[in-house]
């Protein structure tokens, strides 16, 4: 989910892989997994809600504007999934992470609104890796209108191959 505040600014979350040592983090964009019977749509809302304490509606939903095969290797892990990004411009609020998980309560080290400069000229790793990409590609729905944009697979590892 790429959620712009009204200062154009983007949350990022700060999650970590605590079976490595040194541990790893790397910025991440709100969102998850699809449940049994939902729409991407669908899971986007819920996600928020859980991830933010932001309700919205799918109809607040911009796109989606990008799809993507993504790997992911964690030390415990590697999951192999088709990511979809949905936009969503709200006004600034107080992120409520209440709704966390167990393992995101573990794993999750900070949030942060980011301003786009502050994104492109971070050291840290942000994944998506291409974000300003995706962000560029959200304000060009004549790209996207007729369905999301289909990216080449990528990797965005903790794990060295």
């Amino acid at each position: 989910m790429l959620l712009l505040d009204d200062g154009d600014r983007i949350l990022l979350l700060q999650d970590s892989d605590l079976g490595l040592d040194p541990v790893l983090h790397w910025w991440v964009t709100p969102g998850g997994g699809v449940d049994p019977g939902e729409t991407d749509a669908e899971a986007a809302v819920r996600e928020l809600v859980e991830e933010t304490g932001l309700v919205v509606a799918e109809e607040d939903l911009v796109g989606p504007v990008l799809e993507r095969p993504v790997v992911h290797g964690y030390s415990d892990k590697v999951v192999d999934q088709t990511e979809v990004f949905f936009l969503v411009r709200v006004p600034a609020f107080e992120v409520d992470t209440s709704g966390h998980t167990e393992e995101e309560q573990r794993t999750l080290v900070e949030l942060r609104w980011w301003s786009l400069d502050a994104v492109a000229g971070t050291a840290d790793d942000v994944w998506p890796r291409d974000l300003a990409a995706m962000l560029a590609l959200a304000e060009e729905p004549h790209r996207w209108a007729g369905g999301a944009v289909a990216a080449p697979p990528v990797e965005e590892s903790v794990v060295p191959e």
